[in-house]
């Protein structure tokens, strides 16, 4: 079967399921597994060439509603009656859900049935040691710098701080995510703040940004140093690999609590 990916969390979940060898072109933001960069690139997820997708002939599209603006993609997929599958998970039993999809489209049912077993076993396992922590500190996420943006409830990122000992400091707002106004993230004076910038390369997320904006030095975070630099691959794909970030969370949280299981 010749599969084309859209973004990324749909080609790590091809790699999950041990399907990556059908893959016949990804998009440009597809930077793991290093095996699949040889492959053609049809464009960034907000810009895919769908007259390129269309001429490989694929015989799946792996299509994402995960970032606003994807739905052009799709759009274009059903106009041209290419087929393909939407993902759309907003939490983390909905990416257990999308591997069993998947599995199924691509007749790997026992492999997927065992990656979302897996996946759902170490969530429990992170839950288990979370719901036994005493102090849990709050967490400012933020997805960009200016304006701010941050995930709300309905998001993974709440569930993955959950898991790690912490709470989202936006979980309590019904939505994926949202615009924050700088006063409020100071007026909440968060313990940790994790910046996990959207498209940006680690090596260009500056902390020290942070520090400017006006009102923040005075926040615990900044004073105490607990300003966090997180890989935007490891926290903003909805992906397994979501659990590599958890993992890390969790060493900067609570190490001994979490020690048996990282």
């Amino acid at each position: 079967m010749k599969i084309i990916s859209l973004c990324p969390s749909n080609t790590e979940l091809c790699t999950y399921l041990g399907i990556e060898d059908h893959l016949i072109a990804i998009d440009d933001y597809s930077d793991w597994p290093a095996s699949l960069q040889h492959l053609p690139k049809v464009g960034p997820d907000l810009s895919i060439n769908i007259d390129l997708v269309e001429s490989l002939r694929p015989d799946l599209v792996l299509a994402s509603l995960s970032v606003p603006g994807m739905e052009k993609n799709i759009e274009a997929l059903k106009k041209r009656r290419i087929p393909h599958i939407i993902f759309n998970p907003q939490s983390l039993e909905d990416i257990a859900q999308d591997l069993l999809t998947l599995g199924e489209a691509v007749h790997v049912q026992e492999m997927a049935s065992i990656q979302a077993a897996k996946f759902r076993s170490t969530i429990q396992g992170y839950k288990t040691v979370a719901d036994s922590i005493a102090t849990i500190p709050s967490l400012y996420w933020e997805w960009w710098p200016n304006p701010l943006f941050s995930p709300g409830g309905v998001n993974w990122l709440t569930e993955i701080s959950r898991l790690a000992g912490g709470y989202n400091l936006f979980e309590e707002v019904d939505m994926a995510s949202i615009q924050v106004p700088s006063e409020e993230v100071r007026m909440k004076n968060p313990d940790h703040i994790c910046l996990a910038w959207v498209g940006v390369p680690l090596h260009k997320v500056n902390a020290e940004v942070i520090k400017k904006r006006k009102g923040w030095s005075e926040m615990q975070a900044v004073q105490a140093n607990r300003i966090h630099i997180m890989e935007e691959p490891l926290f903003c794909r909805p992906s397994p690999r979501l659990l590599e970030g958890l993992s890390k969370l969790a060493r900067t949280l609570h190490p001994e609590a979490y020690l048996h299981i990282l």
